[in-house]
């Protein structure tokens, strides 16, 4: 006992000490926190009491960006059940009332599909694989876009929904020229369907049946992105909001007028007569600005009307990926644009489709004032194009390859009254699929316009496209389209 108690008197000061440095560490740490509470809650005198009494700050705002991210969480779930629908429904429809062909599948013609030795060029009509595959592809972008998903993370989402058409809900062999059409025309489309609907819907400041009316609209030119917000209560709801608010700068033509396209080199104005058509060109953003986010400019051409013997459709689209700014000073801007494109034309004279991916070199300059000059260069590869032929191709009228193309552009402007542009487009297109052969395409365009009044002005623009296919064992063939055209158009330019 008496050995034991110095061992026990040292063990209790051990402890002590312990305790002691605990004791002084909780007292530092409650001090510090009364301190930091002292700075952060401000203290107000109560009028009653007249003590005083601490009042907690409210919660800060969330900034524009947090408000962002927050209202554009991803949702896997709902873009995969979206994604599934949009591969289901024409199926179902194609299957059960337009009852077609393709959609008696089998296990055994999966199976088949499977094989990446079944892999063959299809010979549906021109429409069909150059407007319909990219809009369906569109869908399986959107699906994914409209969730939160950013470009490149919903991109793949149209290669994904390709592959799973052509294997399971086809009983013909998989396509890859449907695959390269929903694929890039389905992202391209996706991309362009979805910023314009947005800018519509987002900025949006009407209540009411105008509101609804504008959802509808949106709907329309996207309807992923309108089922979302269908099914997030945006349609019944005033729920403007500055994050979502897209600052994109739109300026859009508007032309209604008279038309004439020829074949051959005779004049459009002696061969036939002239129909009318309408025609739309947006300009979303500028390629001068954002240039680094993908489709922060975005330029849309569509046309249609009535001429001598069919209706026209016409839609091209170009969409800015990347660029980088060269050397500017006050009166001269130069850009490099690298850009994904999307065409598709179809007129009684003439037809072509085709998606590419170009880098552009813009130009503007001001050498003077009230006097502006733009130039555009651009060159790329054509990933897959659909030319017309003089001969069939097991029942096609048209031939696929990939090529190169070239394009130049000018314009001028005079004080904001006087306009004068000229374009140039130039591809070469080697056959994988068709007839054995190789194209030249040229096409040339030039315009003059006068603005008479605010926004209204007369054009007046012809041209023509040249084609020139090269047969191995056939006879060379070349056509000559050219074309008039006179118009009112009305310059929206907020």
């Amino acid at each position: 006992m008496i050995t034991a108690l110095p061992q026990l008197t040292l063990i209790r000061r051990r402890l002590l000490i312990k305790l002691t440095r605990i004791a002084v560490v909780l007292l530092v740490f409650i001090g510090l926190g009364k301190t930091a509470a002292a700075q952060q809650m401000p203290f107000i005198q109560d009028v009653d009491s007249a003590k005083l009494k601490e009042v907690p700050l409210p919660p800060r705002p969330l900034s524009r960006r947090q408000i962002a991210i927050a209202e554009n969480k991803k949702r896997p779930g709902r873009a995969l059940i979206e994604f599934i629908g949009a591969e289901l429904t024409p199926f179902v429809i194609d299957n059960n009332i337009r009852q077609v062909d393709y959609t008696h599948i089998s296990w055994n013609t999966v199976g088949h599909n499977l094989k990446p030795s079944s892999w063959e060029w299809d010979n549906d009509n021109f429409q069909t694989n150059q407007f319909g595959h990219p809009y369906h592809g569109s869908l399986f972008f959107s699906a994914y876009r409209a969730n939160g998903y950013s470009f490149w993370q919903a991109a793949p989402a149209a290669m994904v929904g390709s592959y799973l058409w052509e294997t399971f809900a086809e009983n013909q062999a998989p396509a890859p020229n449907d695959f390269i059409n929903t694929s890039f025309g389905g992202v391209v489309l996706g991309e362009m369907t979805y910023r314009l609907a947005n800018k519509i819907v987002n900025n949006n400041k009407q209540r009411g049946a105008k509101h609804i009316a504008t959802e509808i609209f949106g709907l329309l030119i996207n309807p992923m992105n309108g089922l979302n917000r269908l099914m997030d209560g945006k349609w019944t709801k005033y729920n403007y909001s500055p994050a979502d608010r897209d600052s994109s700068k739109i300026t859009a033509e508007f032309d209604i007028g008279l038309r004439k396209f020829s074949v051959g080199n005779n004049n459009p104005l002696h061969d036939g007569h002239f129909g009318w058509y309408g025609r739309a060109r947006l300009l979303y953003g500028s390629p001068y600005q954002d240039y680094r986010k993908p489709f922060s400019n975005i330029s849309i051409m569509t046309e249609f009307g009535k001429d001598d013997s069919t209706v026209v459709n016409t839609l091209s689209v170009y969409g800015s990926l990347a660029g980088w700014p060269i050397r500017s000073n006050g009166r001269f801007q130069h850009l490099a644009i690298l850009s994904a494109n999307y065409d598709y034309i179809h007129n009684s004279a003439f037809f072509y489709g085709g998606q590419s991916v170009n880098i552009n070199l813009y130009s503007k300059m001001e050498p003077i004032n009230k006097l502006q000059l733009n130039t555009a260069l651009s060159a790329g590869a054509i990933l897959l194009a659909a030319i017309p032929s003089q001969y069939l191709y097991h029942g096609r009228n048209y031939d696929y390859g990939p090529g190169l193309s070239v394009s130049g552009s000018g314009g001028l402007n005079v004080a904001d009254k006087f306009f004068y542009s000229i374009n140039y487009r130039g591809g070469w297109i080697k056959t994988i699929n068709g007839n054995s052969s190789h194209y030249f395409l040229h096409a040339i365009t030039n315009e003059v316009s006068y603005r008479f009044a605010n926004n209204i002005s007369l054009c007046a623009e012809s041209g023509y496209f040249f084609l020139n296919g090269h047969y191995s064992t056939r006879p060379q063939d070349t056509k000559r389209y050219p074309y008039l055209r006179f118009s009112v158009r009305y310059t929206l330019n907020p």
